[in-house]
């Protein structure tokens, strides 16, 4: 399947006769979706269609840092409001103000970051009133009725004193 196209041979008699020795040879047998239909044969795309896939199948972020910041500061204040304890809110948020002030300091793709950092105490506030302290329980009264029992002795100041 290296070797040059002849000088004689047109193209598309020289790539079917390439297609036949590889079939021939067992190129293609077992690959990867052979025997399957190729998904969204028919579906009608946009002209980006297979970037937005190539990024989609990669987990690329496409958007912006700057743009993207604004989802993050969201999803990372709701994270903070649903984490179980006050050190787990300063982190997350701690986290978000770090890399807020990374894109407002840096010149980055996109249009310029408006997005201001987040006071840690209001989230907290907000927090402390999603979750109340537990209400502190009574000590449990002991029992009134059994008598102290009286102190011991030790056996060596019962010696001393006979």
């Amino acid at each position: 399947m290296t070797e040059r196209k002849p000088t004689g041979a047109s193209w598309r008699s020289w790539i079917e006769h390439q297609i036949t020795e590889g079939q021939r040879g067992g190129a293609f047998d077992d690959l990867v979706g052979a025997g399957k239909p190729i998904a969204d044969i028919g579906v009608v795309h946009d002209e980006m269609w297979w970037v937005k896939a190539k990024l989609r199948d990669e987990e690329i972020d496409w958007l912006p840092p700057t743009i993207a910041i604004r989802a993050e500061r969201e999803a990372a204040i709701d994270a903070a409001l649903a984490a179980p304890d006050e050190t787990t809110v300063r982190l997350v948020i701690d986290d978000l103000n770090r890399r807020i002030r990374y894109v407002n300091s840096h010149a980055t793709a996109g249009p310029p970051s408006s997005v201001v950092v987040v006071d840690v105490e209001t989230i907290l506030e907000r927090w402390r009133v999603a979750h109340p302290a537990p209400e502190p329980t009574p000590p449990s009264p002991s029992p009134a009725s059994a008598p102290e029992p009286a102190p011991r002795r030790r056996w060596w100041r019962r010696t001393r004193r006979a």
